[in-house]
């Protein structure tokens, strides 16, 4: 048989336990008095700044970031249509990045408790160190899995040898719609109450998904 040409596709996938997290929480009051709302927000964002700026200080999380605070006004309608007196609002939103899900969960747990701090998502991460490590142990288990598949096509057609061509990102070489093949990742994360409606937060993190996917064109022969 004459040489024949071969694409192929490989993929791989790899689960890491989270290393980061990132939390997500933001402060919120509004009033009549619009001073009044700007000096709440203040007094009850000013201490977890300062919680987070000693807890990066001595090490305990990665990083932590607060936005400016956002103060809008509103002329709220009743129920009978009646426009009411004019609202004011504030908020401030604010993130920090920690390596213990314990110290987090306290953290958190306490936060819950104040009134006018509301908890948002936690996002779950890889250090960019094992992230770097993953992604290129995924694309070299994909390539790996590209050649053994062209390499069984050509041992069924008789062949006995393969030759790389063309490798690409998923869609690149074919000029698919599919979203490209280098490394990707994903994690979700659940975060629960008690049946009692306790503000409790039990964090259950899922394993980080890094996948790959390639295509390969080879020459069989």
């Amino acid at each position: 048989m004459s040489e024949v040409t071969i694409t192929v596709r490989g993929e791989n996938e790899s689960r890491v336990a989270p290393e980061r997290a990132v939390a997500h929480v933001s402060a919120t009051v509004d009033g009549p008095d619009r001073g009044a709302v700007v000096e709440r927000i203040a007094a009850l964002a000013t201490p977890v700044r300062e919680d987070l700026a000693s807890r990066h200080q001595k090490g305990t999380i990665v990083e932590w970031a607060s936005h400016r605070v956002s103060v809008w006004s509103e002329r709220p309608w009743s129920s009978e249509g009646v426009q009411l007196d004019l609202v004011h609002h504030a908020s401030v939103e604010l993130t920090a990045t920690f390596t213990d899900f314990v110290v987090l969960s306290d953290w958190l747990n306490a936060l819950a408790d104040v009134d006018g701090i509301q908890i948002g998502a936690v996002d779950w991460l890889l250090s960019p160190e094992t992230r770097s490590r993953v992604e290129r142990d995924v694309a070299t288990a994909a390539v790996a899995v590209a050649v053994e598949r062209a390499t069984a096509y050509a041992g069924a057609l008789g062949l006995s040898s393969v030759t790389p061509l063309e490798i690409a990102d998923l869609g690149l070489l074919t000029g698919g719609q599919e979203a490209a093949g280098s490394p990707r990742m994903y994690a979700k994360s659940a975060m629960a109450m008690d049946a009692a409606g306790s503000s409790a937060v039990d964090f259950q993190p899922d394993d980080i998904v890094v996948s790959a996917a390639v295509e390969a064109r080879f020459r069989a022969g």
